[in-house]
């Protein structure tokens, strides 16, 4: 964005060891991935743990080292370190350039990212020098040697200046009837580059969702006033022809089919353009977990009918994956789940995928592990690009304290994206299953209805936003004559208490009832069930809610849980989380608010590119005589 000024110009011058084991067999491979320039290094909650030495540096043609010293006295904390992240010298100040002609090159690109820096933060007047040696970069030839011992001395001046405000915002051309302010172009505003480019493609997206996808900025004025601090801004626009979609062509494409990818885009050919349908598009085709990279572009110019060509771009992903993920808690102890999966069977994107789980591992009775597995089949776009065809076997042989399960269950449904937000599902489904609880051996055969409705517009670790299930499953048991209903009902919402997202309160509130049938009718599987790391911290897993005379739970045909947590960022990967949860299950078919048992606690997360790690300890606050003196819980993800 460059900037005229009219006087001066902007200047350039417990368990602990399984916990381990489980943490770091789970990011050993992202942290090997991250790491770059001259080593690979395993880093975890920030301690480096090892690292292992690269002959990168050695490869460097004549290799010449230097060190960088930042001198910015009028910089506050927040800038000096805005700076510093912007230089390039800084953060490459461990490895050698090569030559002198190398730290020439390396320094006049550093100090155009230190000038880019100021505009960011709206600092017009910001003066760079940099001197090498001693001498300022501009009085120093093309050719100039940097001779004498290493490291060679390189300081780096800043002079910050004034903070500049908005002036005069002038908007022209096709946008000249739009009002400034709807773009957050206010006189006294933020002036800062990256806002006035927010505002222009807020612009030229506006127009663009009349229909208009040639809409673009064909001028730009930018004025700084350095008597009164402020930046004069003047945009001209070009809105372009209102047009429909035309052909939609696919490239990169090599084992997925090149038709169903442009089936999938659902840009039908002649129905008016929307630049919301074109980031669709692109999402929907990641969705299908096929493609490493996808992009979605509007051609130039309109084809000979009045249409624009759509290109799409896609970069393949390896078909197979296999993953392994462990969790740790020192109520329930560890649990080992891995799946395989094919996401291209047979070319539309099909999905074929293997899923197998032990848990309960560190118990003393090898006999009451845990063991579940089962095949999914997915397929995409059977009714249009939104939809999804699934269908699936499990079986499932599990020893909770509540009882005793043995099943095999086949279900096979329809799922549609109403939009990016809204996802509804049904499917029917058939289990039969062998329960052993306090009300003695049954045999059930359960027909099944399951419909749900989801709304998200959070993400995978959200700062905003809020997150929304219904669920209703209309029941009868073949076998014995009895129908009930299961309904659910969760939603939680997440709100950054700063700019910088640094405090997020985050909350959960989730509900459930089965009506139609008493509790004994109800296979025990099926029951209400609350405690432990997915619902109330510090108690056992279905440590909470009504018990038989022998201390173990039965379950419930209702149940109500709520939590709260202050995601507290320390750094920019780690994390403090104090919590607070509360549950409750009862034998009526609504909840007991009268028993509601309370935990609190405080966990530990660190950032990585798939998610945060989670560490929760946590106690309970109105402890029972067989609940635990505290939890710990340790996995992927944030607790919800």
């Amino acid at each position: 964005m460059p900037v005229h000024g009219r006087q001066t110009a902007v200047g350039c011058a417990s368990g602990g060891v399984l916990l381990q084991i489980v943490l770091l067999a789970v990011v050993c491979s992202t942290a090997l991935a991250a790491q770059s320039r001259s080593a690979a290094a395993f880093e975890l909650f920030g301690l480096k743990l090892w690292e292992l030495s690269s002959d990168e540096d050695a490869d460097i043609v004549d290799p010449l080292r230097y060190t960088v010293t930042i001198d910015a006295p009028d910089a506050d904390e927040d800038l000096a370190e805005k700076l510093e992240n912007a230089s390039a010298l800084k953060a490459d100040e461990e490895h050698p350039v090569s030559g002198s002609l190398g730290l020439l090159a390396k320094a006049r690109s550093d100090r155009e990212q230190l000038v880019a820096a100021f505009y960011a933060d709206a600092l017009y007047e910001g003066v760079v020098t940099i001197t090498i040696q001693g001498k300022p970069l501009d009085d120093l030839p093309p050719d100039a040697e940097f001779s004498g011992p290493q490291p060679i001395p390189v300081v780096i001046s800043i002079a910050a200046g004034p903070k500049f405000t908005l002036g005069n915002i002038r908007l022209k051309g096709d946008a000249a009837g739009l009002a400034s302010a709807d773009f957050g172009l206010i006189a006294g505003g933020d002036a800062s580059s990256g806002a006035v480019l927010k505002a222009e493609a807020a612009i030229v997206r506006a127009l663009k969702q009349e229909g208009r996808p040639l809409a673009k900025v064909t001028g730009r004025e930018i004025v700084a006033e350095h008597a009164g601090s402020t930046l004069d801004v003047t945009l001209t626009v070009a809105a372009g022809p209102v047009a429909g979609y035309g052909d939609t062509t696919v490239e990169g494409t090599e084992k997925v089919d090149r038709d169903f990818t442009e089936y999938m885009t659902g840009l039908k050919r002649g129905r008016q353009y929307s630049p919301d349908e074109i980031d669709d598009a692109r999402d929907r085709l990641l969705g299908l977990e096929v493609f490493n990279s996808v992009t979605v572009k509007e051609a130039d110019a309109l084809d000979a009918e009045g249409n624009i060509p759509i290109g799409v771009e896609v970069s393949e992903r390896k078909p197979h994956h296999l993953d392994l993920v462990g969790s740790l808690s020192s109520t329930d102890g560890l649990d080992l789940k891995g799946n395989w999966e094919h996401r291209n069977l047979f070319g539309p994107a099909e999905k074929l995928r293997i899923d197998g789980k032990i848990s309960g591992i560190g118990s003393n009775d090898l006999s009451q592990l845990n063991y579940s597995a089962g095949v999914m089949f997915e397929k995409p776009g059977v009714v249009g690009p939104a939809s999804k065809f699934f269908a699936g076997v499990n079986t499932v042989l599990e020893h909770p304290d509540a009882y005793d399960h043995f099943s095999v269950k086949g279900n096979t449904g329809l799922s549609y994206e109403l939009d990016k937000q809204q996802t509804v599902s049904a499917e029917v489904a058939l289990d039969y299953s062998k329960i052993t609880d306090s009300f003695g051996k049954h045999t059930f055969l359960i027909a099944s209805v399951p419909l749900q409705y989801v709304y998200d517009d959070s993400r995978l670790n959200p700062t905003t936003g809020f997150r929304a299930l219904a669920y209703a499953e209309p029941s009868y048991d073949i076998l014995n004559g009895a129908a009930f209903v299961k309904l659910r009902g969760e939603g939680s919402a997440y709100q950054s208490l700063d700019t910088a997202s640094k405090f997020v309160l985050a909350e959960r509130v989730a509900i459930g009832s089965i009506i139609g049938a008493g509790l004994q009718d109800v296979p025990a599987d099926r029951r209400f069930y609350s405690g432990g790391g997915g619902s109330v911290r510090g108690y056992a897993y279905q440590g909470i809610g009504p018990k038989d005379i022998e201390g173990e739970p039965i379950g419930g045909l209702s149940f109500f849980e709520t939590s709260v947590e202050m995601r507290i960022a320390v750094t920019d990967t780690i994390g403090v989380v104090p919590f607070v949860d509360a549950g409750t299950v009862s034998t009526r078919q609504v909840p007991d608010f009268s028993d509601m048992k309370v935990g609190a606690g405080v966990g530990l997360r660190y950032l990585t590119a798939f998610g945060p790690l989670r560490i929760d300890a946590a106690v309970p606050l109105n402890r029972g005589p067989d609940d635990p003196h505290f939890g710990i819980y340790a996995g992927i993800g944030q607790a919800f």
